[in-house]
């Protein structure tokens, strides 16, 4: 069957959300557990999201290897279950010459999930294409910077306040890193914005506009 869509309907757009009370700091145990079951430091890059080919995670490894030749040398977690690029990921890893340097870990806990954000020193999302971005709220809730694929739908997320990179170019991926990582002021800058932008996608907030939204309609 067909569905015919009038093409001068009005559409309105109400996004995702988190629930941030499932986003409570975690405890220096915790933390302190999570890093040791998993052999991590703190400072590393963080990336989020099931190895598939549109996350970019070989021009990601591309990009570490570029900041490390400048001399910025944190280590890179990814974070997602294997969709078929594992084994990509995994030989770009190698050719780059970041083995013991890039951590793909899988199957983990919520509550193992906010503790690498709580560890990061910067969430990179280096995506090709995607419809959303819940990472990037996780980020927010953490209190952690970030740099971003410059697609419409992240700079919409973070109403064009982000650092942001061309997602096929890993020099400028590395680029966007840097800039971030070498700024106490570029840091405090983007997790200052994203402590007041997470609010707008609380349960509440978003229970609220699809309220005035229906009763717009009717």
């Amino acid at each position: 069957a067909l569905l015919a869509v009038d093409p001068g309907i009005s559409v309105s757009v109400i996004y995702n959300g988190l629930n941030q009370a499932s986003q409570a700091p975690v405890s220096p145990r915790d933390l302190a557990a999570f890093q040791a079951r998993f052999g991590l430091g703190e400072g590393y890059v963080l990336a989020v999201g099931h190895l598939e080919a549109r996350k970019n995670y070989p021009r990601l490894v591309d990009a570490m290897a570029a900041l490390h030749s400048r001399g910025l040398t944190p280590s890179l977690v990814i974070i997602g279950n294997d969709s078929g690029e594992r084994e990509v990921v995994e030989s770009h890893v190698r050719a780059a010459g970041l083995a013991g340097r890039v951590h793909l870990l899988s199957g983990l806990s919520d509550q193992e999930v906010r503790c690498a954000y709580a560890a990061c020193g910067l969430f990179v999302f280096p995506s090709t294409y995607e419809g959303f971005g819940i990472p990037i709220l996780e980020a927010m809730a953490a209190g952690r910077p970030m740099v971003l694929s410059d697609i419409d739908v992240f700079r919409e997320i973070t109403q064009q306040q982000g650092v942001y990179f061309p997602p096929t170019d890993a020099d400028a991926m590395a680029d966007a890193m840097a800039q971030v990582l070498s700024s106490i002021t570029e840091q405090d800058r983007i997790v200052g914005y994203g402590a007041t932008r997470i609010n707008d996608f609380s349960y509440r907030s978003l229970a609220e506009q699809v309220k005035v939204l229906y009763e717009s309609k009717n």
